[in-house]
């Protein structure tokens, strides 16, 4: 079976990788195309440098619902859990 991709997915690989491990379409194409300044070593988004206001903007960004309710703390973990 061949598996397609959008053409909107920067690292394919990686995306493919995501999706081989169970991730769901929408979370393997937020990690694949997530810029590579914006990587700490690979391990993750260094979300506890940023503003409030940055990660809100971020979760706009992706989609999360509730985020004008959230401080700090939450809005780190939806980013890094939805």
């Amino acid at each position: 079976m061949v598996k397609r991709t959008d053409n909107r997915i920067k690292n394919k690989d990686q995306y493919e990788a995501l999706r081989d491990k169970g991730y769901s379409k929408s979370k393997s194409a937020r990690i694949a195309n997530t810029p590579v300044d914006e990587m700490d070593e690979g391990m993750g988004v260094k979300y506890e440098s940023r503003t409030k206001n940055e990660l809100y903007q971020k979760a706009k960004q992706v989609g999360i619902k509730g985020r004008s309710k959230m401080n700090k703390k939450k809005l780190i973990n939806a980013l890094r859990y939805n």
